[in-house]
């Protein structure tokens, strides 16, 4: 028997012996609780929840009745290579922060959002160097087999590649790709962002023919945005651009100056193609090299009630809860897409395992930029395992719509809700968890010590992920008939 159908063998008795174990029940209330997550926190002690009026016992626990004498907490990692489920679920965090910033009506971002201009706007990278990709037109880089490049290899491609092909994203020729202006790009990236908020904001008020102070008074810039490594190693960026009026209580009110949504797709492209920066030299006699964004951007109308209702909706806009459902399914990846473990740095590790020689040059490019003795790169050891990208995958402005923050406690506070009111005794009424006051009338008392992490078998790791896996089908099932619906309406 070989060692892989040994090891199957092994997990299938584990499994089956949870499975007919007397506390299995429980286990699978616990695992159900902790979603499933593939690398648990295993914790030990117990906690009593007590009302700080009263001095009530609302609920009590020991972690030493559970059936392996542990709490599984979730891991919360949100990268779906790590954990599929935890990242689902920031997934749809991230779902329910876009949507609401977008379509309004939730989260407690008023309805009246979905009035004003939006643009769905992917801001990419220059080139480096030709790489393998796939066209419409058929063939990947046509070109006549007897033109070479400098190195001696053919400057085109004849193939016709599919959607899984190794070579898609690799150079053509890996001697004549720019790896130092690709990680010098990838550690700005950021700061070309910045730059272009500040680009587009500038030329809004141009637009409106005012200066920037007078703007302010009218227009401002909201907006939501994810970062996504393409498959060449390098970042772009999605985002989803919304113009409001000036500060107020709400916190979401309607620009003042009438700025049509195709007006306001047309100055993100501009923007997007006035941004430069000029990075600094990597090592002593290198050259300044000026930044900018590639010239695939997109700014793609988001059809808006106000846009729709005055006529002049595009008739290919985008839905918003459509585009908040693409753009959050990229904040769960990183390196990851490219087989590279979290926290390798090591370019030899990483062809050891057999990663794509094009990502591994990436790595060692970063390594040499930050030992050249620059201290501008020098924290670009640091980041290795992000190929030098140093930015954060999703961020937003202040006020576009909720924060990650505000869901999860609202999850919390749902969760003592229940636990005030098992049976609903309140009329059944939904209470608002997300815009509650912090509730200080509880005091949880805890003890509680580090077990260890991921689950004690790997039967156990095997039933949790079949369940994650049945779970997030009927959950992602349930999404798309409810976006169906709506499309229809």
């Amino acid at each position: 028997m070989s060692g892989t159908a040994l090891a199957a063998e092994i997990v299938e008795a584990q499994a089956a012996t949870r499975l007919v174990s007397p506390g299995f029940e429980r286990w699978a209330e616990q695992a159900a609780s902790c979603g499933h997550c593939a690398n648990p926190i295993r914790l030990r002690g117990s906690a009593t929840t007590l009302d700080r009026a009263t001095g009530e016992v609302l609920s009590s626990y020991d972690s030493g009745t559970e059936p392996d004498g542990v709490l599984y907490v979730r891991c919360g990692n949100r990268r779906a290579s790590v954990c599929p489920s935890c990242s689902h679920e920031y997934k749809g965090d991230m779902w329910h922060l876009l949507a609401a910033g977008a379509a309004g009506g939730m989260k407690g971002v008023p309805s009246s959002v979905a009035s004003h201009p939006l643009v769905f706007a992917t801001l990419t990278a220059p080139s480096f160097g030709p790489v393998h990709t796939i066209r419409r037109a058929g063939r990947c880089r046509p070109r006549s087999r007897k033109v070479l490049c400098e190195h001696g290899r053919p400057v085109g491609c004849e193939a016709v590649h599919d959607d899984g092909d190794d070579r898609l994203g690799q150079p053509i020729c890996p001697e004549c790709y720019d790896y130092t202006g690709h990680v010098v790009w990838q550690w700005w990236a950021p700061e070309l962002w910045r730059r272009f908020t500040i680009t587009l904001r500038r030329l809004l008020a141009a637009s409106l023919g005012v200066t920037q102070a007078q703007a302010r008074d009218l227009v401002r810039v909201s907006f939501a945005k994810v970062a996504e490594f393409q498959r060449r190693g390098v970042i772009h960026f999605h985002a989803l651009i919304r113009l409001d009026g000036p500060p107020a209580d709400d916190g979401f009110p309607a620009p003042l100056a009438d700025v049509p949504t195709v007006q306001l797709a047309a100055l993100v492209r501009t923007a997007a193609a006035a941004v430069w920066f000029d990075a600094p030299p990597t090592t002593t006699g290198d050259t300044v090299r000026r930044l900018r964004f590639g010239v695939q951007v997109d700014a793609r109308v988001v059809s808006t009630t106000a846009e729709r209702e005055l006529g002049r909706a595009d008739e290919g806009g985008l839905h918003p809860e459509t585009v908040a459902a693409y753009i959050a399914k990229y904040a769960t990846k990183a390196c990851e897409d490219f087989g590279l473990p979290p926290r390798l740095r090591a370019p030899e590790a990483a062809r050891a395992m057999g990663i794509a020689e094009h990502v591994c040059r990436l790595l060692e490019e970063v390594h040499r930029i930050a030992a050249a003795g620059s201290d501008v790169y020098l924290p670009l050891v640091k980041w290795v395992p992000m190929l030098g990208f140093r930015g954060h995958f999703a961020t937003k402005s202040r006020r576009y719509s909720t924060t990650l923050g505000k869901l999860r406690t609202a999850r919390k506070r749902w969760s003592l809700h229940r636990l005030r009111d098992p049976l609903g005794q309140d009329g059944g009424t939904e209470p608002d968890v997300l815009n509650e006051q912090v509730d200080d009338s509880t005091l949880v008392v805890g003890s509680w010590s580090l077990d260890g992490f991921g689950w004690l078998t790997a039967g156990d790791a095997a039933l949790a992920a079949t369940a994650a896996a049945q779970a997030r089908k009927w959950t992602d099932d349930r999404a798309r008939q409810r976006r169906a619906s709506h499309d229809q309406r």
